[in-house]
């Protein structure tokens, strides 16, 4: 008679899980309750919100992604056919999706060996006469060097819009993001960044004439939205389109979950340091590259934890990622360079030999769990997971 196991089976430990409370989901019901369940008074709270609390001289505007935030920003700032914006090629598709939305064209960079944010030297050498803009990535929560590429930017005239889905709230020589120079910065609340609001982003400028064009065109054009509408003593009926805009707005649902998330965030950062200091101080013996860190005195907001192998280490990553599964944690790899990928491999004749940083770093990356909910307990399995398959 063969003996019956007594190991305990842990449940799935998941990459990334929301952390969502008492206090969002009354939020949430409450908003339902009001009868405002699409843009409304909640959803310019949590504008105003956000922007007092990246500081003063800035204007927000929520959409339903930071996707669409993208492409509002890229609109506003005129980009169309015949211009190219330059991003670096180890982002998501979404940062430069949007700039084929509008007809131009995306210029792929590589990415600084060490951060693996876009090397502003590959954008100095990438610029054209066709060239309008560049769209930094703050990859996994590190600021990118932005005082060299708002100096490019100046030098040539260019403007800078921010992918900032990482970056809340990443600071650079002390500034958070969203307050740097830059034209737009665009955050994102997708389930797995550091706030959320299950689907959502928010576009930020100091510069009005942009915040009242995206405003404008994430609603389909109609220089009146639905809450000025019904909430107007003008007649309710009555708007003007003045463009051919976008469907694009947050609903106060969202917005209501999003107000308690910010309000949690001082307590999110807090704990996604932990986590991360906790890596460091477990990881160092093994062989592995650990992600940089923030220089001293700025905040790296460790939306990911991304870990490479060193040259020694006794497998690959795919067999790593698969020896973790099978202990029952989950991992990511951020991201598959866009080179790679057929759409912008085949349209630009992109190859492996032009990014040479960014394709060794993908060949060798595992992003590991980093979430609030996490518990102690729950990073010890990964740490003891990855003594096992590579001590």
């Amino acid at each position: 008679m063969s003996a019956v196991s007594t190991t305990p089976v842990l449940p799935f430990l998941p990459f990334a899980r929301p952390d969502i409370g008492d206090a969002e989901i009354a939020a949430v019901t409450e908003a339902m309750r009001s009868g405002w369940v699409t843009t409304g008074p909640v959803t310019r709270q949590f504008e105003q919100n956000f922007v007092d609390y990246l500081g003063g001289g800035l204007q927000g505007v929520a959409v339903n992604s930071a996707t669409a935030g993208l492409h509002l920003a890229l609109e506003a700032l005129g980009i169309g056919p015949g211009d190219e914006v330059i991003a670096p090629t180890l982002t998501f598709t979404a940062t430069v999706e949007v700039v084929r939305y509008l007809g131009a064209d995306a210029v792929l960079v590589d990415v600084d060996p060490v951060t693996l944010n876009i090397d502003p030297a590959k954008i100095r050498a990438a610029i054209t006469p066709r060239t309008k803009a560049i769209m930094p990535v703050h990859y996994g929560g590190l600021a990118c060097d932005m005082d060299a590429i708002l100096a490019i930017a100046t030098e040539h005239g260019l403007k800078v819009v921010e992918d900032a889905a990482h970056a809340l709230p990443t600071t650079w020589r002390g500034a958070l993001v969203g307050q740097l120079q830059s034209d737009v910065t665009v955050f994102s609340f997708y389930a797995n960044k550091t706030i959320t609001t299950g689907e959502g982003g928010m576009a930020v400028t100091r510069n009005a004439a942009l915040a009242q064009r995206m405003r404008v065109m994430r609603l389909h054009g109609m220089n009146r939205d639905a809450f000025d509408r019904f909430t107007s003593k003008t007649p309710a009926w009555y708007y003007e389109v003045v463009a051919p805009g976008f469907k694009y707005n947050m609903t106060d649902v969202a917005a209501a979950m999003g107000v308690q998330q910010l309000a949690r965030l001082p307590q999110f950062v807090q704990r996604r340091e932990q986590l991360a200091q906790r890596y460091h101080a477990a990881l160092a013996s093994l062989p592995l590259v650990l992600p940089a860190t923030a220089t001293a005195g700025d905040v790296h907001a460790w939306h990911l934890y991304v870990v490479r192998l060193a040259p020694q280490a006794r497998m690959d990553r795919d067999a790593l990622i698969q020896g973790l599964s099978d202990r029952g944690i989950g991992t990511s790899v951020h991201y598959v360079p866009l080179h790679r990928h057929p759409y912008w491999r085949d349209r630009y004749q992109l190859t492996p030999e032009q990014y040479p940083h960014a394709d060794a770093a993908y060949q060798d990356m595992v992003s590991l769990p980093l979430f609030t909910a996490m518990s102690d307990a729950d990073q010890e399995r990964v740490i003891t997971a990855l003594h096992e398959l590579l001590g």
